[in-house]
């Protein structure tokens, strides 16, 4: 049996859809964000960088750069396979060998044949491993390359999408925005597989077609940090892409805007500074120096930089020209305010996650809404 993504199904923007509603399907649910996007009490952190350009009137989604992550990822996994399986398993059985026989020679006789035995058959794996990853870390390259940013201008309070093919950009109000969360999960060969997506839809007002923005997430609170990125953004609660990406503060003023080598540089830094302050012990010290070792040390930020480059040598896609003047930023006398409802609706939703931090927030955005006519205007 090959393994098999579980097919996760779209929405349909024709039925009418709020805050806290849940569509379970076979294989996993959808839960709703928006329209009238609520605040959900997560971190607005955008983890996988997937916010691109932000300034004063607009917040790129999608269009983002590569991350030293992604390279050590790539290369951390198939090289600290090769060690656990070339090294650690081999003195693991001679150490078992080792107590049995109660003789150091037997730990080392035993250690040395398990690791003549593995060591060919280890290599080989690790370097399938490593070309398998390559293949997907190209694809991911081009992937970046090709990228049309949905693109959110706060001062409108409205979003552009392209829908590429030629067709024209698509510009709809923010609040009608739908947004959700998607959890699956399926069986495969090599066990139970989990997904999960934060998708983003609307119909284009002309046409009446659904349109689709979907961002496959490593986890639950990631995808509800990128949404929350987004949704603070549009409502002045957050400003800068540093914000939302750099919650640790390692960018300077002077760096490019992207991760790199310095990225690294000042991290080491801040981990000495924390270290001399007393806020962390030296075990915690030494175990980032032991993670960035076998993390291959600074070869994925060089590596990021260098995929960085060539992505920006290459030149990307970018939304049509005929949104420069509707990208620009407007006089604050002509920004447009949030709705009576929304402001409203959020207002409560602080107020009853405040009470009750520990409840889901799908369950206090279904209360609001269940009780939305008793609620003081």
């Amino acid at each position: 049996m090959s393994a098999k993504e579980t097919e996760i199904p779209r929405p349909d923007m024709a039925q009418p859809h709020r805050a806290g509603d849940i569509t379970p399907f076979p294989a996993g649910k959808i839960i709703y964000l928006s329209p009238v996007p609520l605040p959900t009490g997560a971190a607005p952190v955008d983890f996988n960088q997937a916010v691109g350009e932000v300034n004063d009137a607009y917040l790129d989604l999608g269009g983002s750069l590569p991350t030293p992550f992604t390279w050590q990822f790539t290369l951390g996994i198939p090289f600290i396979g090769y060690l656990m399986l070339a090294f650690l398993m081999p003195l693991i059985g001679g150490g078992a060998a080792g107590l049995y026989g109660e003789s150091f020679d037997v730990f080392l006789l035993a250690a040395k044949k398990l690791f003549n035995v593995s060591i060919l058959t280890t290599s080989v794996f690790c370097f399938l491993v490593l070309l398998m990853a390559l293949f997907i870390k190209c694809q991911y390259h081009f992937k970046f390359r090709n990228d049309v940013p949905t693109r959110f201008h706060r001062q409108r309070r409205e979003v552009a999408f392209a829908p590429g093919g030629g067709k024209p950009p698509i510009v709809v109000p923010w609040e009608s925005v739908a947004a959700w969360f998607t959890e699956a999960q399926g069986a495969t060969q090599y066990g139970v597989q989990r997904q999960y997506a934060l998708g983003l839809g609307f119909i284009d007002p002309e046409t009446g077609q659904q349109h689709f923005v979907e961002l496959q997430q490593p986890g639950r609170p990631l995808a509800m940090g990128l949404w929350e990125s987004v949704r603070a953004y549009m409502e002045y609660e957050v400003h800068t892409r540093e914000e939302i990406q750099d919650p640790n503060g390692l960018h300077r003023p002077e760096d490019p805007p992207y991760e790199g080598v310095h990225t690294f540089h000042h991290a080491r830094r801040r981990l000495h500074r924390r270290h001399r302050d007393g806020e962390i012990g030296l075990f915690k010290v030494s175990m980032w120096y032991l993670w960035h070792i076998i993390d291959l040390w600074t070869i994925p930020f060089h590596l990021a930089e260098w995929e960085i480059r060539a992505i920006q040598k290459a030149g990307r896609k970018t939304l049509p020209a005929s949104l420069e003047e509707w990208s620009q930023p407007i006089p604050k006398e002509e920004w447009a305010q949030p709705s009576e409802v929304l402001e409203r609706l959020s207002a409560e939703v602080r107020r009853r996650y405040a009470q009750q931090p520990n409840r889901p927030i799908t369950a206090i955005f279904a209360e609001v809404y269940a009780e939305e006519t008793t609620l003081p205007a």
